[in-house]
């Protein structure tokens, strides 16, 4: 049982270290909404809303996230007395509320820490995990130049990181990818569109099938599991759904057209842990396919989350859960993430496994209200 006897968030903005553009735009600075949750006993919990500045990448931003748990999310744990059986029955609680994902991910996040804490257990135990790390591979924007873009992977290379992602659009796909296969011949290599191609560039796409690529990702719209059907039978290159997969229901669809081999699980997009576990014993326990973690530029709070998920049976290939230091100066958890021969270890200490730097989130945070 969790009573709760206080919530409070932080919007909080981090500075990367270099810009991240994809075919969105240029990220320079991102918002994190982090979630505090307390029970009666001291103990505490933490998440990360990772909605965006404008409504690209979801139709959520940081701003719609605040609004919705300061006056609903926090509406329906007040009706429930401020007490939950459980994290996973979170989304009971605020069924009332639908959709906003980003905003009730952040929230339940929170809850699984503060759950695991009280157990004394290690989050990525607590949920099911069985193997202690996650394999750690790295997205890399899209670059000025080809010879930049060469410059950017071979240094991340050599930091050690095991497979390497490139974002692509129509105009830069074929050419710096292929330069990189070039100098590259044996590194794992995938690419993500995020969804900036249409059936019309069938022709563009093939060419990728070229480069002995692991996966192709959510290069259609969001919305259109009809059309990566298409194109998971007319590509060799096997299709990876990142945006379309919304829940667990989605999933189901994508399987049932035939519209991808693999899913990426991010519990932003799908509305938390108890999701994410949800699509995972689909996608592997039922249908033997594997899932990998992808990120969204997380705090050290946000990235502890995917850690413990990136230990679960289904997760097979690499995931985007990189290093502290592949996007900040300083993060706001201690330790910070560490990269250790490819891989990023889950710790041992209950919950996420690290502490957050309560007085650096206090004096980055341009506002913070207290719920309860």
């Amino acid at each position: 049982m969790l009573e709760l006897r206080r919530m409070e968030i932080y919007e909080v903005w981090m500075r990367l270290k270099s810009p991240f553009r994809t075919s969105f735009g240029t990220t320079v600075e991102r918002p994190a909404i982090l979630v505090r949750v307390e029970e009666r006993g001291g103990e505490e919990g933490w998440g990360e809303v990772v909605a965006g500045e404008g409504p690209w990448y979801s139709g959520e931003t940081y701003e719609t996230a605040w609004i919705m748990i300061t006056k609903y999310i926090s509406r329906f744990l007040e009706k429930a007395g401020w007490t939950l059986e459980s994290a996973r029955h979170f989304n009971d609680v605020v069924s009332g509320v639908r959709d906003n994902r980003m905003a009730k991910a952040g929230v339940e996040q929170a809850l699984w820490d503060l759950e695991a804490r009280l157990a004394g257990k290690p989050l990525w135990r607590h949920i099911g995990g069985v193997k202690g790390y996650v394999e750690s591979g790295v997205s890399i924007g899209i670059q000025g130049s080809v010879e930049e873009l060469l410059r950017v992977v071979g240094r991340r290379l050599e930091e050690g990181y095991v497979r390497v992602k490139l974002k692509i659009e129509p105009g830069w796909d074929y050419e710096p990818v292929a330069a990189v296969r070039r100098e590259y011949p044996d590194v794992p290599l995938q690419v993500d569109a995020n969804a900036a191609y249409r059936l019309e560039h069938l022709q563009a796409l093939r060419r990728l099938d070229d480069l002995d690529l692991l996966m192709i990702e959510q290069p259609l719209a969001y919305d259109d599991l009809y059309g990566h059907s298409i194109l998971e039978r007319r590509l060799s290159t096997p299709i990876c759904l990142d945006e379309s997969v919304r829940g667990l229901r989605d999933a189901q669809a994508a399987a049932a057209l035939g519209a991808a081999t693999y899913i990426n699980i991010k519990p932003g997009r799908v509305g938390g842990i108890s999701e994410s576990l949800a699509i995972h014993d689909y996608w592997w326990g039922s249908l033997g396919l594997p899932v990998w973690i992808g990120g969204m530029l997380e705090t050290g709070v946000g990235r502890g989350h995917l850690v413990a998920l990136g230990t679960l049976e289904g997760v097979k290939l690499p995931s985007d859960v990189s290093a502290s230091d592949r996007y900040y100066e300083e993060d706001i958890v201690e330790p910070p993430w560490q990269l250790r021969n490819g891989r990023i270890y889950a710790p041992e200490k209950p919950g996420i496994g690290v502490e957050v730097k309560v007085d650096l989130v206090e004096r980055l945070a341009r506002r913070r209200q207290k719920l309860r």
